[in-house]
């Protein structure tokens, strides 16, 4: 399968993952709607895959896998992100596109063991969870058993209602890295809560029958008559953020300090890049050393045959033209090739230019060609283009170090939309209520709260104008033909995988060294400027004790250990008992919080640690923060998936969803992001 450069994404993270996590089917798959995309569109499609052999060709190719596939008889359940090509090869190997998640054009938008002789097995309820949304009530389970190294066991649970009604369903095995954690399923729909479940195996192994658990048992204070919140009303581009820190700012003085952090980033910025002859057929790539903003757009460049023969290779550059004369032998024709015109145009102008050879046009004739002007292939005209100053808002009546500190911030990667949403209304809703709200300020005048809405803005503002899916910075560290304009939607490092603890540079699971992959961990830990910004505000200011990273999507809320290695899955130190009991008491707190808006439960299978419920990602900032700087560190991923009565399936919603659903879920997560004050503040008093 031939694989564009951007495929090479997300689920490097999940190479060493040997079988998906498994869940069993809802129902009878419906039939599979018929999806098109226009010529270049690209789309997040969630794809029925006939096989595990099929998802491992796509990890090993690169696929831009948006979340960890499942397994659902026989088939496997994955998300990514495909063009029009793509879709057509993938369907064409017997992939069955079943849901459209997101368009690019959505801006606004196995049998038992037989014969054999066997021992019982010992199952063990890890997890047995009911709640109640949207007026349905569902049930999740996880079971592990001893015998782990059994690929084919069977794992059954049943159910029972108070008014005797009973029901199964299989679990399928989750392994991840080569190494067996239990068998699950996705959340089961019930019709009542479940006052018994059991779980037995086809090796003969029953666990004894437990009592679900009300998830998540808590729920946050009711909010007063009067209580303001809705802040957001659309999508916001950087530029819009930046006007609304420069608003509360104005308009709450005695409560808010905006803090220019330290570290400029590039900027929405490009070098600018041409074809010198065809890239179907011969071409060399010429790319100015400055970016195209500073005169460099708009230069020309091109070949000539001086038309006399014994001519050397040579060249001008005058009133913004490059021009190249070929070399020429004895009779006249011109015998420079692609390769000689390449590293002349290097050699010549060091201080212009830069030139190599386009894929499969190496070592031939230089055809005579142009003029062709150099461009940065930047469409958002009215985005400003200089470096960029990341700002964040300091939220406290008490602001000088005294009081508990909580850290909130967002868009570590470019495409998630909805989450600058979530932290300026969280920043609103406590400047807005302090002055009629007793609680409000009370939590105002006890914790001092720091907040980035736009943590990568020159991502942010590619994605909003030029490329949707875009992940990364804009920061290129590509060589040579990788830095060919045809892979420009690849280029950039993932800041959350750019920070220093459990990193790609130190062998952990989940970064990339592939200047075009999605989770590409730059050239050393912290090279880039919007992951120095996030450690640079958490040192400067030492009394933040908590911490919460806004992504999306998914519906996850993860804490450390962040990041694996690969050989026996050996992960980070674990928190000890205590620390982890104070994270998942606090995960139940804030989950019911996010649940009191509109009834979205993030799943308890989705609540721990990032390596366990997500998977291994190297180099994640709250991995630094919670082991170097002793922050308690969370991640949020906000974007829970919906609930289809119809088709009785989970769907997701992707990065950027309409806007109706981006507004709710900046509602609901900013009511959590209240409540992870509540805790630092209930921590300080020693009541958490």
């Amino acid at each position: 399968m031939s694989l564009r450069p951007r495929w090479v994404a997300a689920l490097a993270a999940l190479v060493l993952i040997t079988a998906p996590v498994s869940v069993p089917a809802q129902a009878a798959p419906a039939a599979a709607p018929s999806v098109t995309l226009g010529a270049g569109e690209s789309a997040l499609i969630r794809f029925r895959l006939p096989g595990e052999d099929m998802l491992r060709r796509l990890v090993a190719g690169g696929a831009d896998l948006a979340a960890r596939p499942r397994t659902q008889d026989g088939a496997v359940l994955v998300d990514m992100v495909v063009d029009d090509q793509q879709l057509a090869t993938l369907t064409g190997q017997g992939a069955v596109p079943v849901q459209v998640i997101q368009r690019e054009s959505d801006r606004a938008r196995v049998s038992a063991r037989s014969g054999l002789a066997v021992q019982a097995d010992t199952l063990h309820f890890l997890q047995a969870y009911w709640w109640t949304t949207g007026g349905r009530t569902f049930l999740q389970t996880q079971v592990a058993t001893t015998a782990s190294d059994d690929p084919d066991l069977e794992i059954t649970v049943t159910w029972r209602t108070a008014d005797g009604a009973t029901g199964s369903f299989p679990l399928v095995r989750f392994e991840d890295a080569g190494e067996y954690q239990y068998h699950y399923t996705l959340p089961r729909p019930l019709p009542a809560k479940p006052v018994q479940v059991t779980a037995t195996s086809s090796l003969g192994g029953t666990a004894r029958a437990v009592t679900p658990a009300a998830w998540p048992g808590a729920t946050p204070p009711a909010a007063p008559s009067g209580y303001q919140k809705d802040f957001v009303d659309a999508y916001m581009t950087p530029v819009d953020v930046r006007a609304r820190i420069k608003r509360l700012g104005r308009q709450y003085p005695a409560l808010v300090d905006v803090i220019n952090l330290p570290r400029k980033t590039q900027g929405y910025r490009r070098t600018a890049v041409a074809y010198l002859g065809d890239p179907a057929a011969v071409a060399v790539v010429v790319e100015s050393v400055k970016f195209g903003d500073q005169n460099m757009n708009g230069v020309q460049v091109r070949t000539v045959d001086p038309g006399v023969a014994n001519r050397p290779l040579a060249a001008t550059y005058r009133d913004r033209v490059l021009t190249v004369r070929l070399a020429t032998d004895a009779g006249g024709k011109v015998i420079s090739t692609t390769d000689d015109v390449a590293a002349f145009i290097t050699a010549r102008y060091p201080q212009q230019f830069r030139a190599f050879v386009e894929d499969g046009s190496a070592g031939v004739p230089m055809p005579v060609t142009g003029p062709a002007r150099l461009d940065d292939g930047l469409e958002g005209a009215e985005v400003p283009k200089g470096p960029w100053t990341v700002q964040a808002l300091r939220i406290g009546k008490v602001r000088d170090g005294s009081k508990p500190g909580v850290l909130a911030y967002s868009q570590e990667h470019a495409r998630e939309w909805a989450t600058p949403l979530v932290t300026l209304e969280f920043a609103e809703r406590l400047l807005a209520n302090y002055a009629t709200d007793p609680a409000t300020r009370e939590l105002v005048d006890s914790v001092d709260v720091f907040v980035i809405p736009t943590v990568n803005p020159d991502g942010a503002n590619y994605s909003f104008n030029d490329f949707n899916f875009q992940r990364k910075n804009l920061v290129n560290h590509c060589t040579g033909a990788a830095r060919d304009p045809r892979n420009r939607d690849s280029w950039g490092v993932d800041v959350n995988r750019n920070y220093t603890v459990g990193s790609y540079f130190d062998g952990y699971v989940g970064g990339s060294g592939n200047c075009l992959s999605g989770t590409y961990a730059g050239t050393a830990e912290l090279s880039e400027n919007e992951s120095g910004n996030v450690i640079a505000l958490a040192q400067a200011h030492p009394n933040i004790g908590l911490a919460m990273n806004v992504h999306s999507y998914g519906g996850y809320f993860m804490w450390p250990p962040g990041a694996y290695k690969a050989d026996g899955r050996v992960t980070l130190p674990r928190p000890s008992i205590d620390e982890s009991k104070f994270f998942l008491d606090s995960a139940r707190r804030i989950v019911g919080a996010i649940a009191s808006e509109r009834g979205t439960v993030t799943w308890p299978s989705y609540t721990g640690p990032v390596a366990d419920v997500l998977y291994s990602a190297a180099g994640n900032s709250a991995d630094q923060l919670y082991y170097e700087l002793g922050i308690d560190a969370w991640d949020f991923e906000v974007g829970n998936d919906r609930w289809n009565e119809a088709t009785q399936q989970w769907e997701g919603v992707g990065f950027q969803p309409p806007f109706d659903e981006a507004h709710a879920e900046s509602q609901e997560y900013a009511g959590g992001l209240v409540e992870l004050v509540r805790v630092a503040r209930d921590k300080e008093a020693g009541e958490q």
